[in-house]
């Protein structure tokens, strides 16, 4: 019988190695008491993905994820305002987004950035608020998380501008292989969800074979873009393990030599702790 396309996808192999979720979002998963983040992160850690980052695009998501990141040591946080809630970006907004940000457990500004296929917030808008995220981000000496669709030329152009933060990583990248050597000349992290698993998506998985991996992080941003063969499913962070063995596949890497390198960006991009365990021929840790 075909699964219904409600259902979560099963629970993949579990990774030789483990790696964290660089992007996903919790509450949009339907996990926000603390007992269905604690069981979220208990599934992702099962298959190897054990540190998972959730962030916010919106005030309310903010205030939960700052908060739900206090709630389990497996869990950090992103706090911004997404640029399609940009229209309307007060003095008073940008109080709370920077209060927020400076929580021990939010390790970057983000996501923000500039999205010119949705009709919701004026560019106008959505650059002046960019600008301000990316000072926030210097200030604070976080990392920027970057929301980037159908705007490519004018991210670089404002980082240009403001001067890019020391480290820049663009979620869920969408670029071909021109902009992604751009971006990796340029010193910035790129960021692949489960899109870069999509048989048609020639173009970025023309970019995932060239990017450094010393430059390259893995996310799920759920509970969107499930990876294949589960297109279409509900996403969760444990997903993020198909698509560190697809990567590793396209790239012609071994998985746990992705899997360690992958992890080591991480750990280096958000200040997370150096983790050393490794996964039992069992999948227990």
């Amino acid at each position: 019988m075909t699964p219904r396309r409600g259902e979560r996808p099963p629970l993949p192999e579990p990774l030789p190695a483990p790696v964290v979720d660089a992007h996903t979002h919790l509450d949009a998963c339907g996990a926000r008491t603390a007992e269905e983040v604690a069981a979220a992160l208990d599934r992702a850690a099962s298959v190897g993905v054990t540190r998972v980052i959730t962030v916010a695009d919106d005030l309310d998501s903010a205030r939960w994820a700052a908060t739900a990141a206090t709630w389990d040591d497996r869990l950090f946080a992103a706090v911004a305002v997404h640029p399609t809630r940009t229209a309307s970006f007060t003095d008073a907004d940008r109080d709370t987004v920077a209060e927020l940000a400076t929580g021990p457990r939010v390790v970057a500004v983000g996501e923000t950035g500039l999205d010119y296929h949705w009709d919701y917030s004026p560019p106008a808008a959505q650059q002046e608020a960019f600008r301000w995220h990316i000072d926030l981000a210097k200030r604070l000496g976080k990392p920027l998380m970057i929301h980037d669709r159908d705007a490519h030329a004018d991210v670089l152009r404002l980082l240009a501008e403001e001067g890019a933060p020391e480290r820049v990583v663009f979620h869920c990248f969408s670029g071909d292989a021109d902009f992604a050597a751009r971006c990796v000349e340029l010193g910035h992290v790129l960021s692949f969800a489960g899109a870069v698993t999509f048989r048609n998506a020639a173009a970025l998985r023309e970019a995932a074979r060239l990017v450094p991996a010393e430059q390259l992080l893995v996310e799920t941003d759920a509970p969107f873009l499930t990876p294949h063969p589960f297109r279409g499913r509900p996403n969760e962070p444990y997903c993020a393990a198909y698509t560190v063995r697809d990567l590793a596949q396209l790239r012609g890497e071994d998985v746990e030599q992705l899997a360690d390198a992958v992890r080591t960006t991480a750990e280096r991009v958000f200040d997370l702790p150096s983790v050393t365990e490794r996964i039992t021929r069992v999948g227990s840790w």
